[in-house]
């Protein structure tokens, strides 16, 4: 497979004479001297073009990381030049065989010390780590540079659903490994947390995500756009996402089957032409952000979601703002995520009649999905991505004062 070399984007910034080379000052050092103005080094197994759940998180980060007057560098197999006024590092990277438009971090361990070396983080940020995290995990504990890692993609999960011989085992002790070299490990719900336990992992935390309540709002519920996708007056049950085959999607096959319903189907993925023969009376809108991404979710009547191995279900989050009731399986993210019995209801995983019954009594009771959509709306409320992120900056200064504590004992 064909790699990528890593290279340096320009700086848009005075610091954009940087070198490779060790910089006299010490990242503690430098901390305090910046008054608790951060330099963050983050390293993301995934960013744009690719859209999905890690890499809106980083964005978030790397946002909120500008607005606070921190310093930022991200190392990721893709993206632009630059994100929120950082530079953005291009790892060697390759494609999956079987999910050709997703690239993973192949970067070794010391080009990763020397962009380390270079930028002098107080702190170095793995978002979802696999290939990419575990290398940037080791380079930083040879330098003696606090890390926080991001648990966000179920390895073990993703191997079990792709039926990968051995993969099973190998995903459990590639996660044990890459989280047991880091300083801390924020898990993003209750499940998530409970699954790394069981590792035997040390240094676990709950961080969940934040959701952009001007972006997802019930106000944004278009009619005409409703119309045009239920031109008969149906019902519109949605699933936005990736497509793919650990998201479970065929269960959509029994909500297609219900009266007076139209599936919306809201993504892109390796699984799409399989999905579209199976549902051939869906809309499929493909991948949309922004305005159209809030207004889509808005427009729903009701939201499904059917994989069991989502550490958070952010899309899920993103309805409830939208005040639309969430149908979602009872494992994972989803648990803490929807409030069952009020914001949404959740089902057995897997369950595919059991989803649908669900769908029927929300499609079929117009009181009683006012009702929920008012408390989905409710469920979100101080959940915003300033609140959460706040929260990740603590737990960055943590890991660097317990490290500077420790240096300073021995």
């Amino acid at each position: 497979m064909a790699t990528v070399q890593l290279r340096r984007r320009p700086r848009a910034s005075a610091t954009s004479n940087a070198t490779f080379g060790r910089s006299n000052v010490t990242p503690i050092q430098r901390l305090r001297a910046d008054s608790g103005r951060l330099r963050v080094l983050v390293a993301s197994e995934s960013f744009l073009p690719q859209v999905n759940g890690v890499t809106n998180s980083v964005r978030r980060v790397l946002e909120h990381l500008a607005a606070q007057g921190h310093v930022a560098e991200l190392v990721a197999p893709t993206g632009p030049e630059t994100y929120a006024g950082f530079p953005v590092t291009i790892a060697r990277g390759a494609s999956l065989p079987f999910y050709r438009d997703f690239r993973i971090g192949l970067e070794t361990r010391r080009r990763l010390r020397g962009v380390m070396l270079r930028f002098q983080p107080d702190v170095v940020h793995i978002a979802s780590p696999a290939t990419l995290g575990y290398q940037a995990a080791r380079a930083a504990r040879e330098l003696g540079i606090p890390t926080v890692a991001i648990y966000q993609t179920d390895l073990v999960g993703f191997a079990e659903r792709y039926g990968i011989a051995g993969g099973m085992a190998a995903m459990t002790a590639l996660t044990r490994r890459i989280h047991l070299v880091v300083d801390r490990t924020l898990a993003p719900s209750t499940a998530s947390l409970a699954q790394l336990e069981e590792m035997r992992l040390p240094g676990l935390a709950r961080w969940p995500r934040g959701v952009d309540l001007e972006m997802f709002s019930p106000s944004f519920r278009d009619e005409a756009l409703h119309r045009e996708l239920a031109p008969d007056g149906q019902l519109l049950v949605g699933y936005v996402g990736r497509l793919a085959p650990e998201k479970e999607l065929e269960l959509l096959t029994h909500v297609d089957r219900l009266p007076g319903v139209r599936v919306v189907v809201v993504g892109g993925g390796p699984d799409e032409q399989r999905l579209r023969a199976l549902l051939p009376d869906a809309a499929f809108l493909g991948v949309l952000h922004g305005d159209e991404l809030g207004r889509a979710h808005a427009t729903l009547d009701v939201f499904v979601h059917t994989g069991r191995h989502e550490t958070y279900c952010q899309a899920a989050q993103e309805a409830l703002a939208s005040g639309v009731p969430v149908v979602a399986p009872r494992a994972g993210g989803p648990i803490d995520v929807v409030d069952d019995g009020s914001a949404g209801f959740l089902y057995r995983p897997g369950d595919g009649n059991e989803l649908a019954s669900y769908v029927r009594r929300l499609v079929e009771d117009d009181d009683l999905r006012a009702r929920v959509s008012r408390a989905a709306a409710r469920s979100v409320q101080g959940r915003s991505w300033d609140a959460v992120n706040e929260r990740l900056l603590e737990h960055y200064r943590d890991v660097i004062g317990i490290r500077t504590a420790a240096r300073r004992a021995g």
